[in-house]
């Protein structure tokens, strides 16, 4: 095999794992939040830019408060999650570039002075960062059960404001015995999505 990662690793990241839908009841601990963060927080984005925020939602109050804004089929779920995260796109990301571009600070106003700009490229870059959250979480030996199924809009004023973009919301936890998931759905070959010219 070509690849550098162990069998074991690639089922655990990819081939195995699911998007789950029914979790035990073990927590998922501050800790091991800050150890996936800690991790893929160096995956590579545009300008090193880092709009992704990540929105613990642990409260029964503010649990209740998130599945009221979930399509009927993710509420029941979301409500027995041992843990569940609201991605969001920091469309002011553009503040930190000082910080996080230094040999290159002027960034900041030379292609992001312009809030539609920042929109598109918050919402691209923090999209690869929640995939690498995904896979942090699976990494961590936990699973994950990223939705979109949502009034979004809903879910922003109601934990987010203007400047801050919902993506998804995240189900984590480990997955129960039985049931977690659905059988794994068919994939495209790789013939069907790679050209060479």
């Amino acid at each position: 095999m070509s690849l550098v990662l162990d069998s074991a690793a690639q089922d655990l990241l990819f081939r195995e794992a699911r998007t789950a839908n029914s979790f035990t009841d073990e927590p998922v601990t501050e800790e091991q939040v800050q150890a996936i963060y800690d991790l893929v927080k160096f995956g590579p984005t545009a300008f090193n830019q880092t709009p992704l925020r990540i929105t613990l939602v642990r409260s029964p109050e503010a649990r209740e408060r998130l599945v009221k804004h979930l399509a009927e089929g993710n509420q029941a779920k979301t409500a027995a999650a041992p843990l569940v995260a609201i991605l969001s796109a920091d469309n002011e990301f553009h503040e930190e570039l000082p910080a996080l571009l230094p040999h290159f600070p002027q960034a900041k106003d030379m292609f992001f002075a312009e809030r539609p700009v920042r929109e598109q490229s918050a919402l691209l870059n923090s999209a690869l960062q929640a995939a690498y959250f995904i896979v942090g979480v699976r990494a961590a030996g936990l699973a994950a059960g990223p939705m979109t199924g949502a009034d979004l809009a809903g879910i922003q004023k109601e934990f987010l404001d203007a400047d801050h973009t919902p993506l998804m919301i995240v189900n984590i936890g480990r997955p129960a015995a039985e049931g977690a998931w659905f059988d794994r759905s068919p994939r495209l070959a790789y013939d069907e999505v790679v050209t060479t010219v």
